[in-house]
């Protein structure tokens, strides 16, 4: 199995265009190598075939980055057969547009994100025109089947996270789950990965669905609870009120990851106030030792 961490910046990237923050300004200072596009993750089992999750608006230059995504010279053949999406946040999902020249793509989703992708965002329908969607209701929960996808040899498991709807969905009465985390397994090695960039808490059978993981990529937008209200100077956009549950503190995730020998553990989705993102900052020094990384976009990892 082989997984390239295309983006590892929340909404907005880094640095955020309309913003000075601390870890703005140092990115900007920084220059492009210090720069981070939108979260999104290519997953493949087998020559030739890869499967994003999500597509951020960074999509095209995320693709053209990874050179195993390009299409065979002379060709206008893509290795990249579907799109499974987490929930249906504008930057998990805006970058299906960008995908619209393409072969007719598989796109799978919770079923509450496919109703909110029909009605108050139309993404839906915006892309019927092209042609270049199959459109596939993922479900999850006790006694659904698990995708199969790549000829049998990729299962897909959704894992529930979390009922927290887009602000363009906040009317909705769509049932949830709204987010899910994937739970990969290449069927011919036994190769296993948990992709979860929006967790809110950390929810019942995340701990199940991390049995036999060699690799977990996870949400890791917010050091601190009170990181925006501190950035920003306002009150009550705490993390878990944004749908993000904090790295840091006694219930935050670092404290779970941290006797987690043998699995390789990743933060993605960093929001730009997150000092995670500085190589030098003291908060990065707190994960030596841990099992836990930062990686930059583009990081590759074999299992």
């Amino acid at each position: 199995m082989r997984l390239r961490i295309l983006g590892t910046a929340a909404g907005g990237g880094l640095p955020q265009w309309n913003c000075a923050c601390p870890g703005c300004a140092r990115a900007r200072a920084a220059g492009p190598r210090a720069w981070r596009t939108q979260e999104c993750l290519a997953v493949s089992v087998s020559p030739g075939a890869w499967y994003l999750v999500n597509a951020s608006p960074d999509v095209r230059t995320q693709i053209l980055a990874a050179p195993g995504l390009a299409p065979p010279d002379g060709t206008r053949h893509t290795p990249l057969r579907g799109v499974l999406l987490t929930d249906g946040e504008l930057d998990h999902t805006t970058g299906l547009l960008a995908l619209r020249e393409g072969a007719a793509l598989d796109l799978y989703a919770p079923p509450a994100v496919l109703a909110a992708l029909d009605g108050p965002f139309p993404l839906r329908t915006l892309l019927a025109p092209y042609g270049s969607a199959r459109w596939h209701a993922l479900r999850s929960g006790p006694g659904e089947d698990a995708l199969l996808l790549d000829g049998g040899r990729l299962r897909v498991t959704p894992v529930p996270v979390s009922d927290k709807r887009p602000r363009y969905a906040a009317g909705s009465d769509a049932p949830g789950p709204w987010a899910v985390a994937y739970r990969f397994d290449d069927v011919a090695t036994g190769a296993a990965a948990l992709y979860a960039p929006s967790l809110a808490r950390w929810p019942d059978g995340l701990d199940a669905a991390l049995a036999g993981v060699s690799c977990l990529i996870l949400d890791g937008t917010f050091w601190s609870e009170d990181e925006m209200d501190r950035a920003t100077g306002g009150r009550g956009s705490g993390a878990r009120t944004m749908g993000h549950l904090p790295v840091d503190g006694p219930e935050g995730t670092l404290v779970r990851l941290r006797g987690r020998s043998g699995v390789r553990c990743f933060y993605t989705h960093l929001n730009n106030t997150n000092p995670l993102a500085d190589p030098s900052s003291a908060e990065r020094a707190v994960l030596a030792g841990t099992p836990v990384e930062v990686p930059s976009d583009g990081t590759e990892i074999e299992l």
